[in-house]
């Protein structure tokens, strides 16, 4: 049954009304039910993965996609409307991983907005150091999730050194593992590696690997990484794909390849990866390279999607459309 609409509750948000069109619109929310929070945003993270593949057209079938779409997974604000029961949220500042609360428009992830009516569960307070870098925190997850997830422990090769391989390098020597090689074909991207060497995949020596990671989205990557594995190792693919996954398959059966796919994270990753930061064994800095006005969301999205030096953009919602 569809939620009633209160003409009251309103939110300026981002929306994709078709590939490569994104502006903002004022949409009514949902009424709070009796389990839901109204959180207003502070900042939204945009995932230069599968927000990409939404703005270019290039999105696979997925649950609940269509346009027009309100985006976004990596959302950070303050309650303010709580039922009696949950009054004590308020004030708390929180990680909202997506919402759906915009009556007829489609939310995929539907993080993108000035305030969200979302059920108190998936609200998730934060301790008070983190601030703007709190976004990662959905990516931090994910990492965690792509790497306790296996039988064959952690890679020794993580491919790609965006925010996601930053986070997978950083979760992993977090976690105890021993530092991994990482892979990363663009020279300026080199930078910024804590505590493990970044190198050119043509400059890598290195024979066999027993686990590789990837979180480049590259799918013609697949067999020169198989190439590289040792006999009963794993690839595991943590990013997002468009195209279909397919490699040769007598170098994958002579070396009794195994090929994992990480999910989506879960509220255990979460509370690990939290964990993690709040004994100091964790930082999330230094991975935001840009930061735009939410009123600019149009040219963020532009940025976030064209430009190479943008390793991830933060739209800030606290001043007025």
């Amino acid at each position: 049954m569809q939620r009633r609409v209160e003409s009251d509750l309103t939110a300026m948000a981002v929306v994709m009304s078709e590939p490569g069109r994104v502006g903002l619109a004022a949409l009514p929310l949902d009424a709070r039910g009796s389990d839901d929070l109204v959180v207003d945003v502070e900042w939204t993270g945009i995932s230069s993965g599968t927000e990409r593949l939404i703005w270019s057209g290039r999105m696979p079938a997925f649950p609940g996609f269509g346009y027009p779409l309100v985006p976004g997974y990596e959302t950070v604000g303050c309650v303010v409307g709580a039922a009696d029961g949950a009054r004590h949220r308020l004030g708390e500042r929180v990680f909202v991983p997506g919402a759906r609360c915009y009556g007829a428009v489609r939310a995929l992830f539907g993080g993108a907005a000035s305030r969200l009516v979302v059920p108190a569960a998936r609200a998730t307070t934060l301790p008070a150091p983190l601030g703007e870098e709190a976004i990662l925190l959905a990516l931090a997850a994910t990492a965690h999730h792509a790497l306790v997830g296996g039988t064959q422990g952690f890679p020794d090769l993580i491919v790609g050194h965006g925010v996601l391989g930053r986070l997978l390098a950083r979760v992993a020597l977090a976690l105890g593992a021993s530092p991994p090689t990482v892979w990363e074909r663009n020279p300026a991207r080199h930078a910024g590696a804590l505590g493990y060497p970044v190198l050119a995949p043509d400059a890598d020596a290195h024979g066999r690997y027993r686990v590789i990671c990837d979180a480049s989205g590259d799918v013609a990557l697949l067999d020169t990484l198989i190439a590289r594995l040792e006999p009963g190792g794993e690839v595991v693919l943590a990013g997002f794909y468009a195209e279909p996954v397919k490699f040769e398959f007598a170098p994958a059966f002579m070396r009794e390849a195994r090929l994992r796919i990480a999910a989506e994270w879960k509220p255990a990753d979460l509370e690990a990866t939290l964990g993690l930061i709040a004994r100091g064994a964790l930082s999330l800095a230094g991975l935001v390279s840009h930061r735009a006005p939410a009123a600019d969301a149009a040219d963020a999205y532009r940025t976030a999607f064209r430009d190479p030096d943008c390793l991830k953009i933060v739209l800030d919602w606290r001043a007025p459309a």
